[in-house]
């Protein structure tokens, strides 16, 4: 555990050096804070939703972590590659999975702290009104949990290629079948293709947590998503430097 935890702080201070990690932050909180307070869902803000809730958060800072997450990701096993810097840490006593589960502890690390900056919302809005507690905390775990599939993926990407942008961009196609298009398929097909489709869509089982409602159906695919993703990244990681 303490090489992973000594690769996250080292990753978590590169992201902060490189101001990445400050850009990322003001963008994720300016833009779901705007959508969330003034543009709203539906023609509706936080403040016409009739209630004391923040799935109107949850649904922007749903799609906002999703587009943010491969710019966080991109650098983290493309850069350590193309400047050979991924043979040092190899020299060391690391092996292939401490660095991959550095990467992603720090990265996640980023996201929770981007996600702390929003108590502000849980307060704003427990103030005006009766708020479901559980569904809020849900919400948070949903948030948690999908970043997590997004963050895997992403270091995945990343062991791919040695180039930032196309890291990214495939990245961001891997997610957008999650995000989107998985969800459209199900829409197109009946019978048992239609709930295979469904099931693998993101939206199915973060709407379900977001709600307040924790099934296992939806912790396994979240954790099982991640897990696929980082044992990826470690499998091409490894391929590439033995």
């Amino acid at each position: 555990m303490r090489p992973i935890w000594t690769i996250a702080k080292q990753e978590l201070k590169s992201h902060f050096d490189s101001l990445m990690a400050y850009i990322l932050l003001i963008l994720f909180l300016g833009i779901s804070g705007l959508l969330t307070w003034i543009y709203g869902m539906g023609n509706s803000d936080i403040f016409m939703v009739g209630q004391a809730s923040l799935q109107v958060f949850f649904f922007w800072a749903y799609i906002t972590l999703f587009i943010l997450i491969p710019a966080l990701t991109m650098r983290s096993l493309a850069e350590e590659t193309r400047s050979g810097t991924i043979e040092l840490l190899l020299t060391k006593p690391i092996n292939h999975q401490q660095i991959v589960m550095g990467k992603y502890l720090a990265i996640m690390i980023l996201v929770g702290i981007a996600l702390v900056l929003t108590l502000p919302y849980y307060i704003t809005v427990a103030s005006i009104g009766k708020i479901d507690h559980g569904a809020a905390i849900s919400g948070y775990l949903g948030l948690l949990l999908m970043s997590s599939v997004y963050i895997s993926i992403g270091l995945f990407a990343s062991s791919l290629s040695k180039n930032q942008i196309v890291s990214f961009l495939i990245s961001f196609v891997i997610g957008t079948f999650f995000h989107w298009l998985f969800n459209l398929f199900a829409s197109q097909f009946s019978g048992g293709i239609g709930q295979v489709f469904y099931f693998l869509s993101m939206n199915t089982h973060f709407e379900s947590i977001s709600r307040g409602v924790i099934d296992t159906k939806d912790l396994i695919y979240f954790i099982s998503l991640s897990f696929a993703g980082l044992f990826l990244a470690e499998k091409t990681l490894q391929s590439k430097t033995s």
